[in-house]
């Protein structure tokens, strides 16, 4: 059964551009210059002949999709970019009339059997991990979901419901949500405004004694001047993973400048994330972390308020490296290694009580898993891959219609701030941060709402 707003895909028009970060940004023990975009139109028409036109954008983050022993990041980077090519072009065929959820998931085997044709026409030494390949192919995903509202008129968080899709979620999930569709775990209307998580990347400076480079462009230099300029209450640290005193020294710094900004304020209430890249050996160096942070810095720990992906991406691989006595203390939430719902069952199992979503792994996926979160009553939360531009918008369009995220990460306006040129002004309340919030409420319009 189709329906008279099912579409079909009428043009693709994809391109990229490349723009410089403002200051280098470390992670995973790898450091980040720059960020290719990968932009994408999309045109479609409806049974019942409305036309849309939606636009996809995403940052081909090779060094976080795909961070290879093996290939040279360029090559890495290139091989995304020449997936997402051969992807919009895939696209370019959906000629059979469905729903956007449909066509993502009738577009996922076409696209790890690129990621196939790519290895072996490049003579790659390893696979393309299916994590690169959902980055690739997510500015197509979000673009039909953009265009399909255009077309209808409606906000995209607005389609989701039986009227507009023939099937419920036990074909793209599974027979838990027999009967159920995502308008029952999506937000009819965004969330007014969110705390905007701010980044604080193991380069960069804290405080002037470690400002040994000042950018000079007028933007803050230091952990403590961003806190006042754009009155910060949320901070997502990057840690080494692999040497726990400076690990547990960089927290404790931070702590130590955040409270002496925060009391300039009169802020008393502020919190942490911590995000290990994967690059702890076990769940012992994460135990050892918190129980010597503990020690060192009572108030850091307690402003803790989840920890991210701290061992290897790899869980099948690794079935040692078990959460559930880290997960006691804080929240543990899966990034790199959630890309369906297996690995959510399998985090799980291994004891990971939470997952993070992110635009980049495609906007019909972050929504299932988003719905399966609920389902499952996990720890939630939205990040996104230092985007910048529509790229941010899309991911906190996201963060501000899943019901139970409590703040939304951007860290494009710190690394690349020239990517939000434009955007900023048609979008200043999410892009003009000054009481550490975004205006979420500002989404609403047709298509994924900017």
């Amino acid at each position: 059964m189709t329906k008279p707003t099912d579409i079909v895909v009428r043009d693709v028009q994809p391109s990229t551009e490349t723009i410089q970060y403002r200051t280098p940004m470390k992670f995973g023990g790898r450091v980040v210059t720059d960020v290719t975009l990968f932009n994408v139109e999309v045109t479609v028409e409806t049974q019942d002949g409305k036309i849309g036109r939606g636009f996809g954008s995403m940052p081909m983050g090779n060094v976080w999709g795909w961070p290879s022993q093996k290939v040279d990041s360029s090559q890495t980077l290139s091989a995304m970019i020449e997936a997402a090519q051969r992807f919009s072009a895939e696209a370019g065929k959906l000629n059979e009339a469905a729903h956007p959820l449909q066509h993502s998931r009738t577009l996922h085997g076409p696209l790890m059997a690129i990621g196939k044709q790519l290895e072996a026409e490049l003579s790659l030494p390893e696979a393309i991990p299916p994590l690169a390949l959902l980055v690739a192919g997510s500015p197509i995903d979000a673009a039909l979901h953009d265009a399909y509202g255009k077309a209808l008129g409606l906000n995209s968080y607005n389609t989701l419901g039986k009227e507009f899709i023939d099937e419920d979620l036990s074909g793209f999930l599974n027979e838990d949500f027999a009967g159920e569709y995502l308008d029952q775990y999506t937000s009819r209307k965004p969330q007014p405004t969110m705390p905007l998580y701010h980044l604080v990347g193991a380069l960069d400076p804290l405080d002037h004694d470690e400002l040994e480079q000042p950018v000079g462009d007028g933007l803050p230099e230091t952990l403590g001047q961003w806190i006042a300029d754009d009155g910060l209450t949320h901070l997502k640290i990057k840690l080494n993973g692999d040497d726990l005193d400076w690990d547990v020294a960089r927290v404790a710094k931070i702590d130590k400048v955040s409270t002496a900004a925060q009391a300039a304020r009169g802020v008393t209430t502020w919190f942490y994330s911590l995000d290990f890249n994967e690059k702890c050996a076990s769940v012992q160096y994460v135990l050892d972390f918190l129980a010597k942070l503990k020690e060192v810095s009572p108030s850091a720990m307690d402003r803790v308020q989840y920890i991210e992906q701290p061992t290897h991406r790899d869980l099948r691989k690794h079935p040692e490296n078990k959460m559930h006595a880290a997960a006691k203390i804080k929240p543990v939430v899966i990034d790199e290694s959630l890309i369906d719902l297996e690995t959510l069952f399998l985090s799980r199992e291994q004891g990971y009580s939470g997952v993070a979503l992110k635009a980049c792994k495609g906007h019909s996926e972050a929504l299932l898993m988003g719905a399966a979160a609920q389902k499952y009553k996990l720890f939630l939360c939205v990040q996104d891959l230092t985007c910048p531009g529509a790229s941010f918008l899309h991911s906190a369009s996201i963060a501000a219609r899943l019901p139970t995220i409590a703040a939304i990460e951007g860290n494009g306006r710190q690394y690349c701030p020239r990517g939000n040129d434009g955007w900023r002004d048609r979008f200043p309340a999410m892009f003009n941060i000054t009481d550490g919030t975004v205006g979420t409420g500002t989404l609403t319009g047709p298509g994924l709402g900017f």
